[in-house]
């Protein structure tokens, strides 16, 4: 039934292995949508998982089948956790994005793990889900998914820009949303601060501390992702085939590696803005003050930070508003943004079976 009013849990789980975000949210639709987000939590992942989750793209196809089972039992035990946490009782659908195990859209391949058919009688709660898989068979990349969300909720913006495990930025143009993946960003930094014992380089003073390698810089500029047309995306097999060989054959210290790396994605980010523009920016990435100033200092422009809640939950938010469109079967999924045959509307829903 299309409705007016929804009550969404919606769940993501980036690239960045920073954790499982959930939040609780309210949609209305009275000629353009509007949020309330009520409720937040991140759970953060275990070393089990943690190690478990960085090794996906090496699995076989029975391990892998494997780890989405048991990564749909544990992620159903987060999301109840959660509902149990906020005495949650109105619930019209869970909407999970799931964790991306494999993404190779060229050869028609996306993979998440956690969207399987039991997670609804797991949580004994509609779902709705793998948003990607329907993309890909129809000619697109997959992603990004989120500009459908930066349209219809953050309009008020020229661009908005996501620094996650990697960065990516979405606009209007000509009437016509744009969006791509623009570079890596947390999904290499935190693996040099984990070198030395960090999670994260806090304010990205590591990195500030190092110098850059010049040489290893133009290197990873000149790769030819850069030189792509939109649409275009990135997943973790790029990085390991791409930019990890470039920074461990040079030998850099961490320090180095993370300054390096650091003007990387300011120089591709920056150039991926025009000048005097207005540009929302969210996603763990802008909590590295030493990033953000970087990526201001290459461009004249105006960086907005919005609260912790939308830095911290916008995928999330996001996620929720697709599955909500998946509902109502409203176009959640443009084809101007992922290279697909034609805008649609996707992902799976599993309705509880009492």
């Amino acid at each position: 039934m299309i409705k007016s009013k929804y009550n969404i849990i919606g769940v993501m789980s980036g690239t960045s292995l920073d954790g499982i975000d959930l939040a609780y949210i309210s949609f209305d639709f009275d000629k353009s949508w509007k949020f309330s987000i009520h409720y937040t939590d991140t759970i953060s992942y275990d070393n089990y998982w943690n190690e478990k989750l960085l090794k996906l793209v090496s699995l076989n196809q029975h391990e892998l089948q494997r780890t989405d089972l048991a990564y749909t039992s544990y992620i159903s035990k987060v999301i109840n956790q959660f509902i149990y946490k906020y005495q949650i009782k109105v619930i019209d659908a869970i909407c999970s994005h799931g964790h991306t195990a494999l993404h190779q859209p060229d050869i028609g391949l996306t993979y998440q793990i956690g969207n399987l058919p039991k997670l609804a009688q797991l949580l004994k709660q509609q779902i709705v889900c793998d948003f990607r898989v329907q993309d890909v068979e129809l000619g697109g990349q997959g992603a990004p998914l989120v500009p459908i969300g930066d349209r219809l909720l953050f309009s008020d913006y020229d661009y908005c820009i996501n620094l996650g495990g990697f960065a990516n930025v979405s606009f209007e143009n000509n009437n016509e949303r744009l969006a791509y993946d623009i570079c890596p960003v947390n999904i290499v930094m935190n693996y040099y601060a984990n070198q030395l014992g960090f999670d994260y380089d806090e304010d990205g003073n590591i990195a500030k501390s190092g110098h850059i390698n010049f040489e290893v810089l133009d290197k990873l500029n000149a790769l030819e992702f850069y030189k792509l047309d939109s649409p275009k995306s990135l997943g973790l097999e790029w990085v390991e085939n791409y930019i990890f060989p470039i920074l461990e054959v040079a030998k850099l210290s961490n320090e180095d590696s993370l300054r390096t790396f650091t003007e990387h994605i300011a120089i591709q980010v920056s150039s991926s803005i025009k000048p005097n523009s207005k540009v929302l920016f969210t996603g763990g990435g802008v909590y590295n003050t030493f990033l953000t100033d970087r990526i201001k200092g290459l461009n004249s422009f105006d960086l907005i930070i919005p609260s912790d809640e939308i830095i911290q939950y916008k995928e999330a938010l996001i996620f929720g508003l697709l599955g909500v469109l998946k509902l109502r079967n409203d176009i959640n999924c443009l084809s101007s943004v992922t290279g697909a045959s034609h805008d649609h509307s996707s992902g799976k829903i599993f309705t509880y079976n009492t």
